[in-house]
């Protein structure tokens, strides 16, 4: 039977990563306390570039990516922190949604993702 490998998130009851079978989930949202969405996107990828590194792999290895925004009104600072940090070679970009939707109060970003180990 396969492993399962689990990266401790700062909350009770719940992880910010999990690796099984060739497969890491990872999930994240600020770190920093701002409103500003190109700030708060900024921060969750550098957390989630964290969560990838101890599963073993990084962001060239995403397939999937779903962002959640509190306010879709503010997608084009969410996307100009993505491709700032997702890179310009298309090899790397995983297929990707972003949705609008209600998160914790402060929080104006969240994203899950899911990459081959």
């Amino acid at each position: 039977m396969s492993e399962i490998t689990r990266v401790r998130g700062p909350y009770k009851g719940r992880n910010s990563g999990t690796a099984f079978n060739g497969m890491g989930w990872a999930v994240a949202t600020t770190q920093v306390e701002t409103d500003d969405v190109y700030d708060q996107t900024a921060s969750t990828l550098a957390r989630i570039d964290e969560i990838l590194a101890e599963m073993g792999t990084d962001k060239t290895r995403i397939l999937n990516a779903t962002i959640y925004v509190t306010d879709i009104a503010s997608k084009d600072e969410m996307d100009r922190a993505w491709c700032d940090w997702i890179g310009d070679d298309p090899q790397h970009w995983p297929q990707r949604a972003c949705v609008e939707t209600g998160l914790a109060a402060g929080h104006r970003v969240e994203i899950v993702v899911v990459a081959a180990l």
